[in-house]
């Protein structure tokens, strides 16, 4: 495992309250680039970065982060699959989804499985950081369009029926629907068919 940590990250044990994140993606360019946007704050602390869900886990154990930034869609991982196992394992460590996948059909799923929050990768930075602080107060985080689409869904469901059919896909099979991309064009049915073949 190569887990690339920061040299404050040395020094930040010594007894500095920063709050310790660690950053999951498969991306090196989005790595580099949330570790100078986090690193800028002083209350915050990137203490390692990590390209896929193996090294994820790993990464977990040894750093004891305060926080996980991971993204969904991990090259050869999952981070669906990493969210539910993380947070079975832990379910204290705050887990923040950052992932270019449209959070209207993500974000729920994602928070039922252990996330605290989601945010999409189109959002500003400065967005990233209330989400950040917001789910390491002990908060959840949603935008506010989201919020607001979550708290119809609710008000609107209660008869208990679900139209929505990519609601009604399987874990796995919304794992293969975010293989074919940010926002996939399809019938409702192809995804399920797809997974049946």
């Amino acid at each position: 495992m190569q887990v690339k940590t920061s040299p404050r990250a040395a020094s930040a044990r010594s007894g500095n309250k920063q709050r310790r994140v660690l950053i999951v993606d498969d991306h090196p360019i989005v790595r580099q680039g949330l570790r100078r946007m986090i690193e800028q704050e002083h209350d915050l602390l990137v203490c390692g970065e990590v390209p896929n869900e193996r090294e994820a886990r790993a990464a977990i154990r040894t750093l004891n982060p305060d926080v996980v930034i991971v993204d969904i869609s991990l090259g050869k991982g999952d981070g669906l699959e990493l969210l539910r196992d993380v947070h079975a394992q832990l379910p204290e460590l705050r887990m923040l989804v950052l992932s270019m996948h449209d959070e209207l059909i993500y974000a729920e799923r994602m928070l039922a499985a252990g996330a605290r929050g989601y945010i999409m990768k189109q959002a500003a930075s400065d967005q990233l950081l209330v989400a950040l602080r917001r789910v390491l107060a002990g908060g959840t985080y949603l935008s506010e369009s989201m919020a607001r689409t979550s708290r119809r869904g609710r008000t609107a469901g209660a008869d208990g029926i679900n139209t929505d059919p990519i609601e009604r896909l399987s874990n796995r099979e919304l794992q293969v629907l975010s293989l074919i991309g940010p926002r996939p064009v399809i019938a409702p049915g192809a995804a399920r068919r797809a997974c049946v073949r």
